[in-house]
This record gives C-alpha cells, sequence and structure tokens, in this order.
C-alpha cells in the first residue's frame, strides 16, 4: 500500500512564492509541486500558479536543481 500524498494547507502559496523568489526548484520543492498536481481541491488562482511554474521550468526560466533545500545554514 503507497502512502497517500498530502499538500498541506497554505503551503502552495509559501511554495510559489519561493521558487519565484530564488528562481530555483529543489527535490523538496518538487515534492511540494508532485502533492499540488495529486490536489483535488486547488482553486482556480492555485491551478493557475501551477501552470506558471511548469510553464516557466518548460522556457528554462527558473531552474531545477538537485539540492534538497535552498535554506542557507
Amino acid at each position: 500500500m503507497e502512502a497517500p500524498i498530502c499538500l498541506i494547507e497554505s503551503a502552495l502559496g509559501e511554495l510559489f512564492a519561493k521558487i519565484h523568489e530564488t528562481g530555483r526548484v529543489t527535490l523538496a520543492d518538487r515534492y511540494g509541486l508532485l502533492a499540488a498536481v495529486f490536489d483535488d481541491n486547488l482553486t482556480e488562482e492555485e491551478l493557475r500558479s501551477l501552470s506558471r511554474i511548469y510553464r516557466a521550468i518548460a522556457r528554462k526560466q527558473i531552474e531545477i536543481v538537485d539540492e534538497i533545500s535552498t535554506i542557507e545554514k
């Protein structure tokens, strides 16, 4: 049995802001985006934000990195 993928309330807005601010998608961000894709309860605004992020990735305006997080020590 696979564990369900769940998105924490308000995490999506923070994720969008962080990706926009840094211009990078980390491994942790990718899991957040994956959870968002499988969430059936997203608002129209959240769906548009997801589309903008994926479009920016496709256009190479946002970089995908293999770091776990962008938090600096």
